[in-house]
């Protein structure tokens, strides 16, 4: 079967040039927000594989299942079951979460944008988007306040009136600038507390427990 039947099957308007130029496209603008704009700076080999794997599939479910009675509800279908989705094996970053809808976005304009003015907006957009991911991921920073769950023995130091001994000496022992901290559990009979402590970064990070001990002061 080839394109052309393909997009007669679906009852679609387009033909096969047509469908294999919207893929083109669709391609080269998945590959520059994924391949040259995401994966330069997260080097997350997964998130590669599967935002393209996405983009590839929502394209042609949109362009072969289309009609021109269906284009506008079958578009806010899609954002809407995406919306609903989850990840229940894995927590997926905020980061990687709006990737994920810029390639799900690029994917429906592409195979659904009309036919007039074709160039304008199919590429339009398409540049438009690129162009700020770029700018807000790469050239924009803010900074994110991280918490670090800590398992600390000096419990001498959680009283509230050495408060300021306490930032300095997790400052010095984990080199973050933590700037505050929060007591979450004390233990007496063994002597340790456990503490969420905050600093600001570049970037979100994940948070894991930090054992601090005699031995790494």
């Amino acid at each position: 079967m080839n394109v052309n039947e393909l997009a007669e099957l679906a009852g679609s308007s387009l033909t096969g040039m047509e469908l294999l130029l919207r893929f083109g496209i669709n391609f080269v603008s998945a590959f520059i927000l994924i391949g040259l704009i995401y994966y330069p700076l997260h080097r997350q080999k997964d998130y590669l594989f599967t935002f393209m794997l996405i983009n590839v599939l929502i394209f042609f479910i949109c362009a072969l299942l289309s009609t021109s009675k269906l284009k506008l509800g079958f578009a806010f279908g899609l954002f809407a079951v995406f919306s609903m989705m989850r990840y229940r094996t894995v927590t997926v970053p905020v980061k990687e979460m709006g990737y994920f809808f810029v390639s799900v976005a690029m994917a429906v304009i592409n195979a659904l944008a009309s036919p007039e003015d074709y160039y304008l907006l199919l590429i339009g957009p398409d540049v438009l988007m690129l162009l700020l991911v770029l700018i807000l991921d790469r050239y924009v920073t803010i900074s994110h306040e991280n918490v670090k769950e800590v398992i600390y023995e000096r419990i001498e130091l959680i009283k509230p009136e050495r408060r300021a001994e306490l930032l300095q000496d997790l400052t010095a022992r984990t080199g973050l600038p933590v700037h505050r901290v929060e007591i979450v559990h004390i233990n007496f009979l063994r002597d340790v507390a456990t503490i969420n402590m905050y600093y600001y970064a570049p970037e979100i990070e994940k948070s894991a427990p930090i054992v601090t001990t005699p031995d790494n002061r």
